[in-house]
């Protein structure tokens, strides 16, 4: 398996799949750092040599943020945004979507279960108010 920028890239697929396995390279990124190496996207990555590998490294390191380091970067402009008081900082801070998504009916995966506030049958309200007379009875 072929290492570049601390990850481990998958010897069976093509170049420009397997290069989007690197976080920070998309398949738009990928194309560019490519026509930078000049290499074939076709090729398999098992076919590559030492030399090819080494300097697709150096073409990622010199044209693109990735990695340990973009997830460094998005860190602190979240965390800016979240000091300077700003309007996305607090959706980030209330873990709600930051780009004017509706939450009202959608939204489950940051808001959580839904839970019913409110609307309740006769009969469930009837045996809610007495489990808690038999528990002080007991």
């Amino acid at each position: 398996m072929a290492r570049i920028a601390g990850v481990d890239i998958p010897n069976e697929k093509r170049l420009d799949i397997a290069l989007t396995y690197i976080y920070g390279i998309g398949r738009s990124n990928v194309s560019s750092v490519i026509k930078a190496a000049n290499l074939d996207p076709a090729r398999r990555v098992k076919t590559l040599t030492d030399e090819e590998v080494s300097h697709i490294a150096k073409v990622i390191e010199k044209t693109c943020i990735v990695e340990g380091d973009l997830r460094q970067q998005i860190a602190q402009n979240i965390k800016r945004l979240r000091e300077i008081g700003s309007y996305r900082g607090s959706r980030h801070i209330h873990k709600l979507p930051a780009r004017g998504q509706r939450t009202r009916s959608n939204a489950r995966t940051k808001r959580g279960k839904r839970l019913t506030v409110g609307a309740m049958k006769k009969d469930d309200r009837i045996k809610l108010e007495k489990t808690p007379e038999t528990a002080k009875a007991a």
